[in-house]
């Protein structure tokens, strides 16, 4: 793991946040700012690889910009590049950064919470074992995430002030190419970048 931008605060909880952000939305934002009611700081984990789909569009370093773009005005965000793809890798990636960071969290919504949950892990790596490595923050996304008993006790239910169910990125790249309405689904201090980045006319 690459830190980008933003500081770790020794003994402190940390939320991870990852992501394509392809680009982000305010439904990245508003995830990252209700988990500041629980951990420290919350970092914007961009990955180099995804388990789930390809990196296509546009590059890390334009993504990272982004990002940074997005975090600079909150001294409780951070952005790092991470090498895993898998939840359990980059909890690991962020320990070996930072030893004397406290309780990690990977903050996520219930479609990915749901998707890691019932992933092709091998048998050596089961997944209530990973969660002996990390906590799961998982805000509601189309329905409340509902954990098996074995991981009931490491999965914290995230509160939102509002619902972000039909926002996608992948909508957000759509509209932007048809010269459709984009700017309301992307936070006001990227829409500049945005609308560079991904051409909007």
């Amino acid at each position: 793991m690459e830190l980008i931008s933003g500081e770790f605060f020794p003994g402190l909880p940390v939320a991870l946040l990852p992501g394509s952000f392809n680009p982000p939305t305010i439904a990245h934002l508003g995830l990252a700012q209700a988990a500041l009611t629980r951990v420290a700081t919350v970092v914007f984990t961009l990955p180099r690889t995804f388990p789930h789909k390809r990196f296509d569009g546009v590059d890390h370093a334009g993504r990272l910009a982004l990002l940074q773009a997005l975090t600079t005005s909150e001294p409780r965000f951070a952005v790092a590049l991470s090498d895993g793809g898998l939840f359990v890798e980059i909890a690991r990636e962020l320990r070996q950064l930072h030893p004397s960071t406290g309780e990690v969290h990977l903050l996520c919504g219930r479609d990915a919470a749901e998707r890691v949950l019932n992933w092709n892990y091998p048998e050596t790596l089961p997944f209530s074992s990973q969660l002996e490595e990390y906590r799961l923050l998982v805000a509601a996304r189309q329905g409340e995430f509902d954990p098996p008993p074995e991981i009931e006790c490491r999965t914290e239910r995230l509160i939102t002030e509002s619902n972000w169910d039909d926002i996608s990125a992948t909508d957000i790249r759509q509209s932007i190419q048809c010269g459709g309405a984009w700017r309301h689904l992307v936070p006001e201090q990227i829409h500049g970048h945005v609308a560079k980045l991904y051409g909007a006319r």
